[in-house]
Order: C-alpha cells, then sequence, then structure tokens
C-alpha cells in the first residue's frame, strides 16, 4: 500500500497518522498535522538522553516509567476510539505512572509528567500549542528545556476550578530538582547540560 504524507487542508486522526511514512516524523495537535523534520541536534539528544538515563535508573524498581522519543502519546478528547483521536504527540520524555494506558501502540492518556527540548524547529509550538494541551489534558508536571541557555523551566498543575500551569521554578546548570511526582528523586543539571558537547 501506498503511503504518502498527510494533507493539511482539513483535519486529521489517528487513523490517518497511522497511514504516513514511516521515515518521516509527525505529531497531531487537535486535528492539525505538524512536520517533526529536522532531526534533533546532538547537544538535544545529549540533554534527552541523560535526562532520560538519570529517570530511568530512578524508576527501575518503582511502578513508574520514563520513556524517551519516538513514542507515541494519544490525548483523546473524550471517550473517542483510537481512530478517531486528533491529538497524537511524540514528546521527548514521558513519565508515565499508570500502566493500564500502555500498549503496543504507546500510551493513551496524560502523562504524569513531560519533558520537551526546544528546538527552532519546535520551540514556538512547545511553548504555545503543547503547553495549552497539556495544561488542558491533565498533564501533572511540564518541564521545558532550554538548551542554549542551558536552563530548565518547571510547570506544575493546579486546579483551582480551572486546571493551569503554574511555574514552580527556572533552574541552571549547577541545580538540582526536586521532582513533583516523584519527591525523593533529585535531577542533577550539571549532569544533563555537561560541556562535552556544544553542537
Amino acid at each position: 500500500m501506498s503511503m504518502s504524507s498527510p494533507k493539511t487542508d482539513r483535519k486529521c486522526t489517528y487513523a490517518d497518522y497511522l497511514n504516513w511514512p514511516d521515515e518521516e516524523r509527525w505529531e497531531i495537535i487537535d486535528g492539525v498535522p505538524y512536520d517533526m523534520s529536522p532531526a534533533p541536534s546532538t547537544k538535544h539528544q545529549t540533554i534527552s538522553m541523560e535526562l532520560g538515563r538519570q529517570f530511568a535508573n530512578y524508576l527501575l524498581d518503582k511502578d513508574c516509567q520514563a520513556i524517551i522519543a519516538p513514542f507515541d502519546v494519544r490525548i483523546p478528547a473524550g471517550d473517542e476510539k483510537d481512530e478517531e483521536i486528533k491529538t497524537v504527540v511524540q514528546p521527548d520524555i514521558v513519565v508515565i505512572c499508570d500502566r493500564s494506558r500502555l500498549d503496543k501502540s504507546g500510551y493513551r492518556g496524560a502523562p504524569g509528567l513531560i519533558i520537551e527540548i526546544l528546538s527552532p524547529a519546535t520551540g514556538k509550538k512547545d511553548l504555545q500549542e503543547k503547553y495549552r494541551l497539556y495544561e488542558r489534558s491533565g498533564v501533572k508536571e511540564y518541564w521545558v528545556v532550554f538548551p542554549s541557555e542551558e536552563l530548565l523551566e518547571v510547570y506544575q498543575l493546579i486546579d483551582d476550578n480551572n486546571l493551569r500551569y503554574v511555574k514552580t521554578g527556572t533552574y541552571q546548570s549547577n541545580d538540582r530538582i526536586s521532582v513533583g511526582i516523584l519527591p525523593e528523586l533529585e535531577i542533577d543539571l550539571s549532569l544533563v547540560f555537561t560541556n562535552r558537547t556544544t553542537l
């Protein structure tokens, strides 16, 4: 069967997404497809690997699990069938604590924590569309990494009659971060923002 890239003149669903070329990476937010090329930089991948390593090491014998991209997170608007879902994202790192929502295709629902590592191609989407998506979907904690500035911002979800994010901190390369959903875990940013690569 021939696969073609998405048409951007109509709303897309997860059923469409499954028919797009495997060699291309796409996300859909509220039915709008977003091309995820070009490939991430070396620095982006180094940061992702180290953050993922610290989470994975801590969670080795725990109920929660850290997964790095590419990994599909399907976020339904309600109780629609998988093929009707209009939002599928591939966060850089997700931490999930409800394994019942895991399946062979990825994860269905809002993970406990999502980390996005900004790049020139995705920065605006991560700071705007994805921020609003994760907030309204109930993602408890959202971390945004700024590789060039070697900064990390943490947002935590509160519910005061309306789900909304509150920024709980901006952290630099010599800081340690206590994880909101995993209070006993501290992430060491001196290892994340290592000078082994600046590319």
